[in-house]
Order: structure tokens, then sequence, then C-alpha cells
């Protein structure tokens, strides 16, 4: 069957599900799975204090976040109340946020804003790279990802379809549900803190410095 596309929402025009959602769960759950999750946005972070930075702004520990290793984080606002929610990477020299759509816009603000003296530069890469959900056993933050420039999304995904299968949002949405995973603005409002919905020592470190919204 042809894909059926998410048709409101944040999540407009991804890929809801091929007809067969019980079928993409079992192929999720097996590791034969990929998704295109081009729909979301990509923050770009570059300049030698970046980790520093992101890392004195989020919940994160990311002094030594390694090259190419995946995490969470979350922007909490002075109450502690959830802001931004995302997922990250490192690549050596551009640190790569991934977020749903509709924060970006307003992220990239803040982060502008708080760049002061340090030698960082943040835009949005949302033009320019892609997301993809890569065929693997799920882990904690619901990869494994993979993030490719929009040139060679078609080819990355010929790749796939060569040793896993296709699934939507849908499937994605059930496996995160039932592994506790809540999605800002889905399973949260504008007055959640971290304490309440299960990312303690996960997007949320329990043994950094201060940060805003931390007490």
């Amino acid at each position: 069957m042809s894909a059926v596309l998410v048709e409101d929402g944040v999540d407009k025009g991804a890929i809801w599900h091929f007809g067969e959602p019980v079928k993409e769960q079992r192929a999720l759950e097996a590791g034969t799975a990929w998704a295109d999750l081009s729909h979301l946005n990509v923050l770009a972070v570059s300049g030698e204090d970046r980790l520093k930075w992101l890392h004195d702004l989020t919940t994160q520990f990311l002094n030594d976040l390694g090259v190419g290793i995946w995490t969470s984080g979350m922007i909490l606002d002075p109450q502690g109340h959830i802001e931004y929610q995302f997922n990250l990477v490192d690549d050596g020299a551009t640190t790569w946020l991934v977020l749903d759509p509709g924060y970006s816009e307003t992220l990239l603000a803040y982060l502008t804003k708080m760049k002061f003296m340090l030698k960082v530069d943040v835009r949005d890469a949302s033009n320019e790279y892609a997301v993809l959900r890569a065929p693997g056993v799920t882990t904690e933050i619901g990869g494994p990802f993979a993030l490719v420039a929009r040139a060679e999304v078609a080819d990355i995904s010929a790749g796939f379809n060569s040793v896993a299968t296709q699934i939507g949002t849908w499937a994605l949405d059930a496996e995160r549900v039932a592994a506790g995973r809540p999605r800002i603005g889905f399973e949260t409002d504008h007055k959640s803190i971290p304490n309440e919905i299960g990312v303690l020592n996960k997007s949320v470190h329990m043994n950094k410095g201060c940060y805003r919204g931390q007490e």
C-alpha cells in the first residue's frame, strides 16, 4: 500500500503508516525498520565553545560528548517548566539539534540571544539536512538516527529499503509511548517539569552544574 500521510498538526506531511501499522511495529521491535523523519527541524551549532555553551544552557551533560554519540536534552524556563526538547549529536565540528516542527524559530532566537562573547554560531539547517530513523534495535532516545544531507536522502533511503522495512510515525509513536518517552506538547503541557515525566538521568543529567530552571 502507498504511504498514508499525516493530515494536520505539527507532523503534517510526514508518513503516518503504509497500511499495516501492526506489522510496522513488529518490524520496529525486531530492528528491521527505518523511517523518514525529514519533517523534523534541525539546528546547527558550530564554534569551539559549542559543547560547553550547550552544556551550560541545557539539562544534559555535554562537555565531553563524544563524536557521533546521540543524546537528548531540554531547555527549561526559570521556573523549571519544559520549553524545548531535542535530540542532538556532535560530529567533531558541529553539534546538531533535532526537534519537532514549529520550535526551531523560537529556539534559534533564544540561542542567538545567549551567545554573548562565546565562539559559537547557530543557524537553522532544516532545509539542508534531514533525519532518518535508521534500521537497528531501538536506543533509549528512540534511535538509531542518521543525519544526512537532503540531497542524499533518496540514495540512503534506497539503501535502507534493501535491508529493512519502511515504517511511519504511527509505529514510532506506539513504541515511544510504550517505552515511556513523552513528547513535549503531546503528553505534556506548558506547566510540565522533568520530574513528572520520567526523564531524570535521561534527558536530565543529575550530576552537573547549574542551568536555568534547575532549582
